[in-house]
């Protein structure tokens, strides 16, 4: 039976553990819920190079026995979400209990979550705070966190300075972070899409992005690695074949997570899903469908 039909979004407020949150949700709800997180200085529509493709990308990889529910937040702080004085609601915790709180407001008990760069970290998050919600976890260019202390206070101090840039010219800082090692491997995608990416960039909201980079970046962020072990998750890790830092880092945690697994996308650089969506759409589909598979299977064995 094909699910692609998938209805247009609907746009949502809902709030989220003392947050409101922009939400876009497409398909019933009774469909197998996938939530979807962007990062830092995206959206939810940031996201659409793979949520545009996700629900086709299923049914190829093998139909799940629902249509898709698609799930796709903009993150505290950014886009069309509230952006609050608090500090606390920008922490990578506090976002991680945002995520399950809206999933608990749009009724999933148990969701597939997707999240990359800063999204993947509270993605992350999630799985090692509350591994009872996720059906499966894909993470795209993401990280534990810094380990090292010395490291950590380095990143702190960037990202302090970073802050600040964004403070004083917001423009400024929109293009110096474009140009940056993160964004390399976009410039084949033509300056037609290098300025839509900008002028998404430029409608934020700068006061809730110098919060949660302040709050919730790398180098504030309390590390994961020390409760990885947790994550007893479905999990896969996506990088790009040209990201050779995130690659190291996918090899890293997969070494550690119980039950992780490997894509690396050819051609790509940190933003895999970006640069090659119908790659990383296939990849995440097949990897979705199969612990969607495992999931119904092992249900049928408990009765």
């Amino acid at each position: 039976m094909s699910h692609t039909g998938q209805e247009a979004p609907e746009n949502l407020r809902i709030r989220a553990s003392r947050v409101e949150l922009a939400v876009r949700v497409s398909g019933p709800e009774p469909g197998v819920p996938v939530i979807v997180l962007h990062g830092f200085t995206g959206s939810a529509a940031a996201m659409a190079p793979l949520t545009n493709r996700l629900a086709a990308a299923l049914e190829a990889a093998g139909a799940l026995p629902r249509p898709l529910r698609l799930i796709v937040p903009d993150l505290v702080g950014h886009a069309s979400s509230e952006a609050p004085i608090d500090p606390s609601s920008y922490r990578v915790e506090a976002m991680a209990g945002q995520v399950t709180a809206l999933a608990h407001a749009l009724g999933c008990d148990t969701f597939h979550l997707i999240g990359y760069s800063m999204g993947g970290r509270v993605a992350l998050t999630v799985g090692c705070t509350a591994p009872q919600r996720l059906r499966s976890l894909a993470l795209i260019g993401a990280t534990a966190g810094i380990a090292d202390p010395d490291e950590r206070r380095r990143r702190i101090e960037a990202d302090s300075a970073q802050v600040e840039r964004i403070k004083v010219d917001f423009a400024a800082f929109v293009d110096e972070w474009m140009a940056g090692p993160l964004f390399a491997g976009q410039a084949a995608l033509g300056q037609q899409h290098r300025r839509a990416a900008r002028s998404q960039r430029l409608a934020a909201n700068p006061e809730g992005l110098a919060r949660s980079l302040e709050h919730g970046g790398t180098g504030a962020m309390e590390p994961l690695h020390a409760r990885l072990g947790t994550c007893d998750v479905p999990t896969l890790l996506v990088a790009g074949g040209s990201d050779a830092k995130f690659c190291a880092i996918a090899e890293q945690l997969a070494d550690v997570l119980p039950r992780a697994e490997i894509a690396l996308i050819a051609g790509a650089g940190h933003a895999a899903h970006v640069e090659r969506p119908d790659d990383a759409a296939g990849a995440i589909a097949a990897f979705i469908s199969r612990a969607e598979a495992d999931r119904v299977e092992a249900a049928g064995s408990e009765q």
